[in-house]
């Protein structure tokens, strides 16, 4: 389970294996590469499909809680990359 406060967001990254994250709780921003910024909310469910560049965070005015369900591919869990700009964020 992962909580961020309004505003907080994850930099770029994506996951060998994907992975699933389910809202809790809240109102959150997600974004595809190349994609939309897609607003989620209490029991919804993304996937993020293997080595799909994303970000997920929390709405500017809401924290958000989810539950974040990915497996490992040669101990490698996930790879980080830039962070998430204001401008990108705000772009919602």
């Amino acid at each position: 389970m992962v909580t961020f406060e309004a505003g907080a967001r994850t930099a770029w990254h994506t996951h060998p294996a994907g992975q699933t994250i389910i809202i809790q709780s809240g109102l959150g921003c997600v974004q595809k590469e190349g994609g939309p910024i897609i607003e989620v909310g209490p029991g919804d469910v993304v996937y993020f499909e293997p080595e799909e560049k994303h970000w997920h965070g929390a709405s500017p005015k809401s924290a958000m809680s989810h539950l974040a369900i990915q497996e490992e591919v040669d101990g490698k869990v996930v790879t980080w990359m830039e962070q998430v700009s204001d401008e990108q964020y705000a772009n919602e």
